[in-house]
C-alpha cells in the first residue's frame, strides 16, 4: 500500500519536477560549456558530464533533490591534469585525464561499497573551506583575464592575479575591437551575475542570470548579423567551439600513463575532490528539502562513480552533487530525483536543437560566470564567517588556503588536517589525550524513558567524530535525544557544527536532540560552533559565556520566576550529610537554580581511589524544610540497594499500599517514624510521579533522577516535581 502511494505521488508530482529540472537545465547549459573551458576541456565535455550524472544518479543514486553535473571545486584539478599529462599538447593531456576520470569514478564506486559516505567527516571544516576558498580564487585568476577578452594571459595563480591590474588597462587602451567588444560582454554578463538577485521583477526572475547572460550573447550576435548588417565584431577564435557533428565527435580515454606517478596523482586529485565536494554538498541539499529526508550518502557515491566512469568514457568530466543547481531544484519545488533526470533530457535537447546559436557565445560571458562563483567561493564574508569562529580556525583556513594556491590540492588540504591536529594539541598542552584514545571508542548509545542517551567520553574531534555519527544515525529523527560530552576534555568545531547540524534535522522531523556536560568548557570565541576546552574550576570562573544548555536554564528560571546562577561558588555543605555522598568526593556545584524552598544544581564529584577512581557530574534537586523528617531512602526496587546495604538499611513496607511497597524500595532505621511520616496523600503523591532516587536527613530531602547531567526538559521535570514534593510536605 505504501509502494502504490509513492508511486501515486511519483506521479502527480511529475509537472513540477518537469518544471523545475527546465529551470535547472537553464543554468546548467552556460555552467557545464563554462566549467569545461575553464578546466581546458572541450566545452561538450561539461555538458556530457551533465547529462550522463542526471540520467545515471537519478535512476540508481540515493538522493532526493540533488542534481549533478561537473562541479566547480574539480576545475583546478582537470585543469592541472590536462597540463601536467599532456606536457603542452592539450589535446593529448585531456584523454590521458579522461582515462584518470574513469578510474576515479571507480574509486568512487569501491568507496561507497566500502561505506566510505563518512569520509567527508575526516576533513575538519576551516581546512575544506580554505581549500575550497584556493579553488575559488584558482578560478578567479584564471578566467578574469578571459573576460576581459584575453584568452593569451597564461601563468600561475599568483603571476595571474598580479596581471589584473595590467588586464584592465589593456582593456581600456586597446585598439582591438575584437578585444573590446569581447572584454565589454564579459563586464556586462559580470554585473548581471552581480546585481541580477536586487532586481525585483518576477518576470526577470523567472530566468535565472546564466540564462540571461547566454540570451543576450546571443541576440548581441543577431543584432549585428540581421538589425546592423554589419560584421560581428567578436573574432569567431573568441566564441565557443563545438563541433558540427556532436555525436560522431566524442574523445575516449587514454589509458597508456596509467602507471605513471603524475598520472596516479591526477587520480588521487580527482578522486579527493569529487568525493568532497559531492559529501558537502548533499550533506547541504538535505537541509535543504523541504520533506525533511536523508540521502543515502554511500549509495549516491557509488551512483556519481558509475555516471563517472561513463562520462569519461565518451568524453565528459567527473559527475558530481552540485549545490547551486540543486537549490534552485528545490526552489522551483523539485520534489525527487526525476528533476534530475528532466534536466538532463532539457540539456540533450538543447545541444541537438539550438548547437547553432551556442556557437555564438563569447568565451568572456562565460567566463563571467566563472568569476562570479570564483569570487563566492573565496568572498571576504566567508573569510569572517571562520574567524568568528575562532583565531585559530582563521590560522587553518589561510595556512590551508596558501599551502593549497602553492601547491596542489592534497598537499593543501593535507597540511590543513596536520596543522588543525596541532594547533588541537597546543590548546590542550597535551598530545596523549589523541595519541592514546583516537582508536578507543568513546561513545556509549542507550535508551531510557524512551530516550536516547549518547555519552561521549575522552574528546570528540573530526579525528574520531565517525564513531559518534555512527551512533546517531542509528536514531530516528523523530524522537528525543541527548548528548553527553561531560566525560570529554575536548570537543573541535566541526563536532560542535554537527551537533547543530543534527538538532536542526531532528527539529525538522518533530524530534528533539540536545546537547549537555558543556557548561564547564571554555570556549574561544562566542560562536556556536565554536571548539569547547574543558577548563580547571578557577580558571572556569573567569569564563563567563553561556553555552546553550545554560541560556535554556535562564531562560526557564525566568519562566518559573525562580533564580539562576551558571557559575555559582556555593560550596552546597548539606550535600555530605546525605548517605549517597558517604564514599563520593564532591568537588563543585555549578548552575544553580533555586527558589526559597528547592535548589536544583550540577554536582562534580568523584568515586572511587586511585587507579578506579572517577569523575561524575549529575544533576540533583535539594529541598530544605523546615519540617522534621525521619531519616530515609526511598528507590525504585533493585537500584542503589548497594548504598542502602552499606548503610544497614532493609526494606519497609506500608500497609494498605502494597503497589508501592512493590515498586518502590524504602528504608530507614526509625521504621515506626517513616511509616507515620508516609501518609495517603504523600504515597500518592509518589506513585503518580516519576520515580526518582531521594534521600532524607536533618538537612532536607535529596533528590537524584540518572547519575548523570540531565537535559533542560529534565531539569524543568525535577523542578516541578519538587515543588509538587515541597506541598505535600
Amino acid at each position: 500500500m505504501k509502494k502504490k502511494n509513492t508511486f501515486k505521488t511519483f506521479v502527480s508530482d511529475i509537472p513540477k519536477n518537469l518544471f523545475s529540472g527546465f529551470v535547472v537545465s537553464l543554468i546548467a547549459l552556460p555552467l557545464g560549456l563554462g566549467l569545461a573551458l575553464a578546466s581546458g576541456a572541450p566545452p561538450i565535455s561539461g555538458i556530457i558530464a551533465a547529462i550522463v550524472g542526471g540520467t545515471v544518479v537519478s535512476l540508481i543514486g540515493g538522493s532526493n533533490v540533488t542534481i549533478t553535473g561537473p562541479g566547480n571545486g574539480l576545475v583546478v584539478v582537470i585543469l592541472a591534469a590536462i597540463t601536467t599529462l599532456g606536457n603542452g599538447d592539450m589535446h593529448q593531456g585531456f584523454l590521458f585525464t579522461l582515462a584518470a576520470i574513469v578510474i576515479s569514478g571507480i574509486l568512487l564506486i569501491i568507496l561507497g561499497f566500502l561505506r566510505m559516505g563518512s569520509l567527508g567527516d575526516f576533513f575538519p571544516s576551516s581546512a575544506i573551506q580554505g581549500m575550497l576558498a584556493a579553488i575559488g580564487i584558482g578560478i578567479f585568476a584564471k578566467q578574469i583575464h578571459v573576460m576581459f577578452g584575453n584568452t593569451s594571459v597564461k601563468g600561475s595563480i599568483i603571476q595571474l592575479l598580479i596581471k589584473v591590474p595590467e588586464g584592465i588597462i589593456n582593456l581600456i587602451k586597446t585598439d582591438n575591437s575584437s578585444m573590446f567588444y569581447a572584454g565589454l560582454v564579459g563586464i556586462v554578463s559580470l554585473l548581471i551575475m552581480i546585481f541580477y538577485s536586487k532586481i525585483r521583477n518576477r518576470y526577470f526572475q523567472l530566468i535565472p542570470a546564466p540564462m540571461w547572460i547566454v540570451v543576450l550573447s546571443v541576440g548581441m550576435y543577431y543584432y549585428f548579423d540581421v538589425f546592423a548588417a554589419a560584421e560581428y565584431p567578436i573574432d569567431k577564435s573568441i566564441l565557443i567551439n563545438l563541433p558540427d557533428n556532436i555525436l560522431s565527435n566524442f574523445a575516449f580515454p587514454d589509458f597508456s600513463k596509467v602507471y605513471e606517478l603524475s598520472f596516479i596523482n591526477a587520480v588521487i586529485s580527482i578522486t579527493l575532490i569529487a568525493s568532497i565536494e559531492s559529501l558537502l554538498s548533499i550533506k547541504a541539499v538535505d537541509k535543504l528539502d523541504p520533506l525533511k529526508r536523508r540521502s543515502n550518502v554511500n549509495k549516491d557515491i557509488k551512483a556519481l562513480g558509475l555516471a563517472t566512469v561513463i562520462s569519461g568514457f565518451f568524453g565528459g568530466l567527473n559527475v558530481v552533487t552540485v549545490i547551486a543547481r540543486s537549490s534552485v531544484n528545490v526552489n522551483n519545488n523539485g520534489s525527487n530525483r526525476s528533476a534530475n533526470f528532466f534536466h538532463a533530457s532539457f540539456l540533450v535537447a538543447f545541444i541537438l536543437l539550438f548547437a547553432t546559436e551556442l556557437r555564438k557565445i563569447p568565451l568572456p560571458a562565460l567566463a563571467a560566470i566563472l568569476v562570479f562563483t570564483g569570487y563566492k567561493l573565496a568572498s571576504p564574508d566567508n573569510i569572517k564567517k571562520v574567524f568568528k569562529v575562532g583565531k585559530e580556525q582563521l590560522y587553518i583556513f589561510l595556512i590551508t588556503l596558501f599551502t593549497t594556491i602553492a601547491t596542489s590540492l592534497i598537499t593543501g588540504i593535507l597540511v590543513g588536517i596536520l596543522v588543525t591536529f596541532i594547533i588541537h594539541i597546543i590548546i590542550n598542552k597535551n598530545a596523549n589525550l589523541f595519541f592514546k584514545n583516537v582508536l578507543k571508542p568513546n561513545v556509549l548509545m542507550f535508551k531510557e524513558d524512551d530516550i536516547y542517551y549518547v555519552s561521549v567520553k575522552n574528546f570528540s574531534s573530526f579525528l574520531n567524530y565517525t564513531k559518534l555519527k555512527s551512533k546517531l544515525n542509528q536514531i530516528p529523527e523523530t524522537e528525543e535525544a541527548i548528548i553527553d560530552f561531560s566525560l570529554c576534555d575536548f570537543v573541535d568545531d566541526s563536532v560542535m557544527e554537527n551537533m547543530s547540524n543534527y538538532a536542526q534535522s531532528f527539529a525538522r522531523k518533530g524530534g528533539h536532540l540536545e546537547v549537555i556536560g558543556l557548561d564547564d568548557s571554555k570556549s574561544i570565541s562566542n560562536h556556536p560552533f565554536s571548539l569547547r576546552k574543558i577548563m580547571p574550576k578557577q580558571i572556569n570562573q573567569i569564563n563567563k559565556v553561556l553555552t546553550k544548555r545554560q541560556k535554556s536554564i535562564e531562560k526557564i528560571s525566568e519562566e518559573m520566576h525562580w533564580k539562576y546562577d551558571a557559575f555559582s561558588a556555593q560550596e552546597m555543605e548539606e550535600l555530605p550529610t546525605f548517605g549517597y555522598f558517604k564514599t563520593r568526593e564532591i568537588s563543585k556545584v555549578t548552575n544553580v537554580l533555586s527558589n526559597k524552598d528547592c535548589t536544583i544544581f550540577d554536582a562534580h564529584f568523584s568515586e572511587g581511589k586511585m587507579i578506579a577512581k572517577q569523575t561524575i557530574k549529575a544533576t540533583m534537586l535539594h529541598i530544605h524544610t523546615q519540617k522534621n523528617i525521619p531519616n530515609f531512602t526511598l528507590d525504585k526496587e533493585g537500584i542503589f540497594e548497594y548504598i542502602l546495604d552499606f548503610a544497614g538499611y532493609k526494606d519497609i513496607n506500608i500497609d494498605k499500599h502494597s503497589d508501592f511497597s512493590k515498586r518502590f524500595y524504602l528504608s530507614g532505621k526509625n521504621e515506626e517514624k517513616i511509616r507515620a511520616f508516609f501518609t495517603d496523600e504523600l504515597i500518592l503523591f509518589f506513585e503518580s510521579n516519576k520515580q526518582y532516587h531521594i534521600e532524607a536527613s536533618k538537612n532536607g530531602l535529596l533528590i537524584i533522577g540518572d547519575e548523570r547531567l540531565a537535559s533542560v526538559k529534565e531539569m524543568k521535570a525535577l523542578a516541578y516535581f519538587g515543588i509538587g514534593l515541597e506541598k505535600t510536605l
